[in-house]
């Protein structure tokens, strides 16, 4: 099923209105310790009041809005309770009804194990910080995971498309945490030569969501801009490093990221913001 398509032009972008805006994702969809948190939400799923779904919620005016984004979901998540060890957080896709005509998805990142593998290359890091030993420890693996992704994140716009065939669906991709080549060790403690390494790696993961996206029909909002990744001042930065300098998690969107995000987003529906 084909998913409607963002409006194109600036007559149409005044006109484009939305009612019900469902917005799914992983932690860099949520924004965890980005002040203040959204009143009434699991506290495990760290969702932030200011975090890019509901900026874009304010600045559109829907008349309802549900953020069933939580931090560390994975795409099983969508469809199966996640943190289950007291009660349920309940399937995002839950949230989805037939009268849902906004939906935006960020998701894939815990699926490939960016996290574990950003700590590991860390550690790696610290033996040899100016070789590539993250690279040479993982080779080709990292490419392939995000192949064997396709299926799974294609999936995602396929049951959507299901659960409410009349909205537009906007992927949306993760903004750059490393700069493109030599990086900032101890600071951000990867090897000099793994970090364009680990760069090009998200650089394939967004390009793949984007891919998948497209062809399901949905909007991809690309906000990989460079020049603020984890390396940049603080007053620069998007996502932050390891000892954020702004109030936010580490290696996660801060306030300054999220907007960019809501700014592309609102863009990505012919929205001026």
């Amino acid at each position: 099923m084909c998913l409607a398509a963002a409006p194109a032009s600036a007559e149409t972008a005044e006109a484009a209105s939305f009612d019900h805006y469902v917005a799914l994702g992983d932690s860099f969809t949520s924004g965890p310790l980005i002040p203040p948190y959204a009143p009434g939400s699991d506290p495990r799923c760290l969702r932030s009041s200011s975090n890019y779904a509901r900026l874009a919620a304010d600045a559109l005016g829907v008349a309802e809005f549900t953020d069933a984004s939580c931090s560390g979901a994975v795409i099983r998540d969508l469809r199966e309770p996640q943190h289950t060890d007291l009660t349920d957080v309940p399937p995002q896709f839950d949230a989805l009804t037939p009268e849902t005509d906004l939906v935006t998805v960020g998701i894939g990142g815990n699926d490939l194990g960016f996290t574990d593998i950003l700590m590991q290359c860390a550690k790696r890091s610290l033996r040899n910080p100016f070789g590539s030993p993250c690279a040479d420890h993982y080779g080709d693996e990292l490419d392939q995971r995000i192949e064997d992704l396709r299926d799974d994140v294609s999936g995602v716009y396929t049951e959507i498309a299901e659960r409410s065939p009349g909205a537009t669906v906007v992927g949306v991709g993760y903004l750059q945490i490393l700069p493109e080549r030599r990086g900032c060790w101890p600071e951000a403690p990867i090897a000099r030569g793994d970090v364009a390494y680990l760069d090009g790696v998200q650089t394939s993961l967004n390009q793949m969501i984007a891919e998948e996206s497209r062809a399901a029909g949905a909007v991809f909002v690309d906000v990989l801009e460079r020049g603020h990744d984890v390396c940049q001042s603080s007053s620069r930065r998007w996502v932050e490093g390891l000892v954020p300098e702004n109030t936010a998690a580490p290696v996660h969107p801060n306030e300054a990221g999220m907007e960019a995000v809501a700014e592309r987003l609102l863009a990505g529906v012919g929205v001026q913001s």
